[in-house]
């Protein structure tokens, strides 16, 4: 298999894997949130320190970088809890929709932090992204359009963290920023989860578990395929979750997305096989 086709192959299975932590983030029941999220960094601490200890690499990074590593643990965290949320109170495929529209916002604060060029074609896909967004959202100004907007906010911030990332990378391993992120997500959710806290029943334990368990996989698989392929070649994969999610939001809850939602994830895949093929022609 060339290299190429083995980086689509771990995209499409990274993107399958976050499908499934969306499944077992439902299926954990009425768990509170905040012990959801405890649970899904809590595994994902002790996978990033056995690469790390495997590796031998640096836990903390180094010092000049603790700041940003803060702002990143930070950022990715508030936006892990608002995807939580969108997750437990919007169809299976809606919060997948929302959460893969961080990319285009990665465009966004790259452009205003790192001083990238914004193309005519990146200034469309951001405009057409929000069109998308506001198809899955159906603003209708109540409390029940809270959960969209949440799963909006989620993908904003995974944006805002990811770029801090891109700055990161020039001098930390991916599992020190993994694992820096995993150890203040834990300190700050133990004693917010302790407030609320509900002893999980086997089951419920199972798929708190399996939230951390896909979500490393993902994290993982993601990683493995920046390896064997550059990134503007098989990101676009990664939006196959939005099919996986469909599928498995109506094969284990009946779900079928409205009009209106399908119209908007149908954009947000578009969106971005343009960007894929403009980046491609541009290089």
């Amino acid at each position: 298999m060339q290299n190429k086709s083995k980086g689509i192959l771990y995209m499409i299975i990274s993107a399958l894997a976050f499908t499934f932590m969306g499944v077992a983030v439902r299926l954990s029941g009425d768990i509170p949130i905040f012990e959801k999220v405890f649970f899904r960094n809590f595994v994902s601490f002790f996978i990033a320190l056995y690469i790390i200890y495997k590796s031998k690499g640096t836990i903390f990074g180094k010092k000049k970088n603790r700041m940003l590593l803060n702002i990143r643990s930070f950022l990715g965290l508030s936006g892990v809890i608002l995807n939580f949320y969108a997750i437990g109170k919007l169809p299976l495929a809606d919060s997948n929709m929302l959460n893969k529209l961080s990319p285009f916002f990665v465009t966004l604060f790259a452009y205003f932090f790192l001083k990238e060029k914004l193309t005519k074609v990146q200034i469309f896909s951001l405009f057409s992204a929000f069109i998308a967004s506001l198809l899955v959202i159906k603003p209708e100004f109540s409390m029940n359009m809270l959960p969209g907007l949440a799963g909006l906010l989620s993908a904003i911030t995974a944006g805002a963290a990811y770029t801090v990332i891109r700055s990161l990378s020039k001098d930390e391993e991916p599992s020190t920023i993994v694992f820096y992120f995993s150890f203040i997500s834990i300190i700050v959710m133990f004693p917010l989860m302790l407030m609320n806290f509900i002893v999980p029943t086997p089951v419920q334990l199972f798929w708190l578990l399996g939230t951390g368990f896909f979500a490393s996989i993902g994290q993982f698989m993601v990683t493995m395929a920046y390896k064997y392929a550059p990134a503007g070649e098989v990101s676009v994969y990664n939006y196959s979750s939005i099919v996986f999610s469909i599928v498995v939001g109506y094969i284990i809850w009946a779900e079928i997305p409205d009009f209106y939602s399908l119209l908007g994830g149908g954009l947000i895949i578009l969106i971005a096989f343009i960007l894929f093929y403009f980046n491609k022609n541009s290089k």
